[in-house]
C-alpha cells in the first residue's frame, strides 16, 4: 500500500512538473542539458556515423558498377572465346575494369595470350593461367572487402560508446540528487537527459552499420563464387583448346 502510495505521489510530481513547463524533454532540450563528457560522446558517434554512411554509399557504389559491368560484360566475352578471338576477348575485358569477372578473365587470358599461337599448350601453361586467375580473384575479393570490418567495427562497438555515456548519466543523475538533497526531477533531469540521448545515439549508429555489413558481406560472397565459377569455365577453355 505504501509502494503504490509513492508511486501515486511521483506520478502526481511528474504530471505537474511537465505542466508547469519545468524542464524539456524534447531532443533538443535533452541535448541542451548534456554535459561535456556527453557531448564529446556524442561527437564521437556522429563521426562514426558519418564513417559508415560514407562506406556504404562507396560500397554501394561499386557493387553496382561491378555488377553491372559485368552483366554487359560476360555475353560479349563468352562470343569472343566461342570464336577463339582471344586478342578481342582481352581487350572487352580491358574495357570493363569496373567488372570483377572482367579482371579475373583478363589475368588469365593474358597468362595464356602468349601461348595461343602454339600447336600443343602445355601443362605449365595451364598451371600458370589457375595461378593468375587464383590471384586475381584473391585480390579483387580483398579490394571488394575494403571498408566492411570498418562497419563491423562500429556496428560492434558503438552500443558502448553510447552504454559509456549512458553510465555517465547515471552518475550525473546521483551527483544531482546528492547535490540538491533531493529526489525531484530537477535534480536529475540533466543525467536522465543525458542516458537516454547517448543509449539511442548508439543504437542509431550501430544498426545501420550491421545491417550493412551483413548485407554487403552477402554480396561479396556472392562475388567470389561469380569469380570462381569464371575461373573454372576459362580453364576448361584452356583444356579443350589443348585437346584440339
Amino acid at each position: 500500500m505504501m509502494l503504490l502510495t509513492k508511486l501515486g505521489l511521483i506520478a502526481y510530481q511528474l504530471a505537474f512538473f511537465f505542466e508547469e513547463g519545468g524542464e524539456d524533454f524534447t531532443i533538443w532540450g535533452m541535448i541542451q542539458k548534456m554535459g561535456f563528457t556527453a557531448r564529446a560522446v556524442a561527437i564521437i558517434l556522429a563521426f562514426m556515423s558519418m564513417y559508415s554512411i560514407a562506406i556504404m554509399i562507396e560500397r554501394f557504389l561499386t557493387y553496382k558498377a561491378a555488377r553491372d559491368q559485368s552483366r554487359e560484360f560476360a555475353p560479349r566475352v563468352a562470343q569472343a572465346l566461342k570464336d577463339n578471338r582471344i586478342e578481342e576477348a582481352i581487350n572487352i575485358s580491358d574495357s570493363h575494369r569496373k567488372s570483377h569477372l572482367a579482371i579475373v578473365v583478363n589475368a588469365g587470358l593474358q597468362e595464356f595470350r602468349a601461348h595461343q599461337m602454339s600447336a600443343d599448350i602445355s601443362g605449365d601453361t595451364i598451371e600458370a593461367s589457375k595461378r593468375a586467375l587464383q590471384r586475381a580473384i584473391a585480390v579483387k575479393s580483398a579490394e571488394f572487402k575494403r571498408g566492411l570490418s570498418g562497419l563491423a567495427t562500429i556496428g560492434s562497438t558503438a552500443p558502448f560508446v553510447g552504454l559509456f555515456g549512458t553510465v555517465v548519466g547515471i552518475i550525473n543523475s546521483f551527483q544531482g540528487m546528492k547535490s540538491a538533497e533531493s529526489a525531484g526531477i530537477s535534480a536529475v533531469a540533466g543525467g536522465i537527459s543525458e542516458a537516454l540521448v547517448e543509449t539511442a545515439f548508439g543504437l542509431i549508429v550501430a544498426l545501420p552499420a550491421v545491417w550493412a555489413f551483413n548485407y554487403f558481406q552477402s554480396k561479396v560472397d556472392s562475388f567470389t563464387v561469380e569469380m570462381e565459377n569464371s575461373s573454372s569455365e576459362l580453364i576448361d577453355y584452356f583444356l579443350k583448346r589443348r585437346m584440339r
